[in-house]
């Protein structure tokens, strides 16, 4: 057993365990995933996702990197965007890799469908089978707590990304009053277990989602996490009160 330990919800796992056991939650949940979102969220976090997309602000023949992306929702975003501005004023195809550790969430993703820019590939945020210095943007959105080791994650998104190549992550974070916190810990802990339950028939998937969320840290700790790893102008913007964050930095 290793002496280091990882976090998976409430309990600490030897660190080799836990890609396992995040991969298990998230073969239960593919098939709904993207409903239990608009449920968990009063569909909110499409609001979210619209704010990250404009801040990454995809550019044509730009290569853009959707970690986490299985279901292809940030990914037809980029997508979408990137073609838009194409037929505004030329310029060269663009691509967006649709990369997620799971198998069951990438083929969930493509039985949804996608643009012409995204292709889809199962990848580990912690290895990715990709050159230094291959693409032009990063981003990862509600993913970076599942993974075991999040410096060396962040280390390998500086190292993928392009000099002046743009990291963004979306991601649950800390509500920055009290009241908003008690109102959201009564909202994860007592409702959104018991959405699971309805829907998925899967209480423990979602219990450990919540879990999960408690234990990232706040905004200012990762932001720090980011410039740790070699990211140069990082910025965070709270959403819903600091329900969710989103976090810009910069390979420069």
């Amino acid at each position: 057993m290793s002496e280091q330990r990882a976090s998976f919800g409430f309990r600490d796992v030897d660190p080799a365990e836990k890609a396992g056991l995040v991969r298990g939650v998230f073969d239960k949940v593919a098939g709904k995933y993207d409903l239990m979102n608009d449920l968990m969220s009063a569909g909110v976090h499409r609001l979210w996702k619209d704010a990250v997309a404009a801040r990454l602000n995809p550019q044509p023949g730009e290569i853009i990197l959707d970690l986490a992306g299985g279901t292809g929702d940030m990914a037809r975003r980029f997508s979408k965007m990137m073609r838009a501005a194409q037929l505004r004023r030329g310029g060269p195809d663009g691509m967006v890799h649709v990369l997620d550790y799971n198998a069951e969430m990438i083929a969930a993703g493509i039985e949804k469908g996608g643009e012409p820019e995204m292709t889809w590939g199962v990848a580990d945020a912690m290895r990715l089978p990709l050159p230094d210095a291959y693409a032009d943007a990063y981003c990862i959105s509600f993913g970076i707590r599942n993974v075991t080791d999040v410096p060396t994650a962040l280390r390998e998104a500086r190292r993928v990304l392009k000099p002046g190549g743009r990291f963004i992550c979306l991601e649950f974070s800390r509500p920055v009053s009290e009241a908003l916190r008690k109102g959201y810990d009564l909202w994860s802990f007592k409702a959104i277990p018991a959405i699971g339950e309805w829907v998925v028939n899967d209480r423990e998937s979602y219990q450990y989602l919540v879990e999960s969320i408690r234990r990232f840290p706040d905004q200012q700790t990762f932001a720090n996490m980011i410039r740790d790893a070699g990211f140069s102008r990082v910025t965070y913007t709270n959403f819903t009160g600091g329900v969710a964050a989103l976090h810009h930095g910069w390979a420069i």
